[in-house]
């Protein structure tokens, strides 16, 4: 199973319509954004276009309240505060924000990944046996925009440049 994650799209419909698109192409049936989505029309917008269940993580970005009632209002879309935990093809991945905050929960579970955002530059290193992953930023601020794509079968993380799609 292969499954997409995105962070940091901060309402970019331009890009997160690449995104969707790729979904649909390889037939991503799961999405992780690890927050900065910002407006509930971008979350109306993905989860409108894609068949596909959405995990969200709450960003500094993100209006909570306004996100909320969208995910109340749309099936397939579950938030969270601040970690957000998944069992995705036998993998127990994890989802946050921020770094820190993943370092924080690193220390108290295992994680065979856990993703964040917040600095919307791509990242990836092994921390005592946990993948930790930022896809970069969807928006394409700061740096290009990215997202990744996990092949739960095979552990195998790929970074997507969304100007090569």
């Amino acid at each position: 199973m292969k499954i997409g994650i995105i962070s940091d799209s901060h309402d970019n419909l331009a890009t997160l319509k690449k995104f969707t698109d790729y979904c649909i192409r390889e037939n991503i049936k799961t999405v992780i954004h690890c927050g900065d989505v910002a407006e509930q029309g971008t979350l109306k917008t993905l989860a409108e276009n894609l068949d596909a269940e959405i995990l969200l993580c709450l960003g500094n970005a993100d209006h909570d309240h306004r996100l909320a009632q969208t995910a109340d209002k749309t099936n397939g879309i579950r938030i969270f505060r601040s970690l957000g935990t998944a069992e995705i093809g036998g993998l127990k991945i994890g989802f946050v924000h921020y770094r820190e905050t993943a370092l924080k929960f690193l220390g108290n579970e295992r994680f065979d990944f856990i993703f964040y955002g917040h600095t919307h530059k791509p990242w990836m290193e092994n921390v005592n046996g946990c993948v930790l992953a930022n896809p970069g930023n969807l928006a394409g601020l700061l740096y290009k925009a990215t997202f990744a794509t996990l092949e739960t079968a095979t552990r195998k993380l790929n970074l997507k440049i969304v100007d090569q799609l």
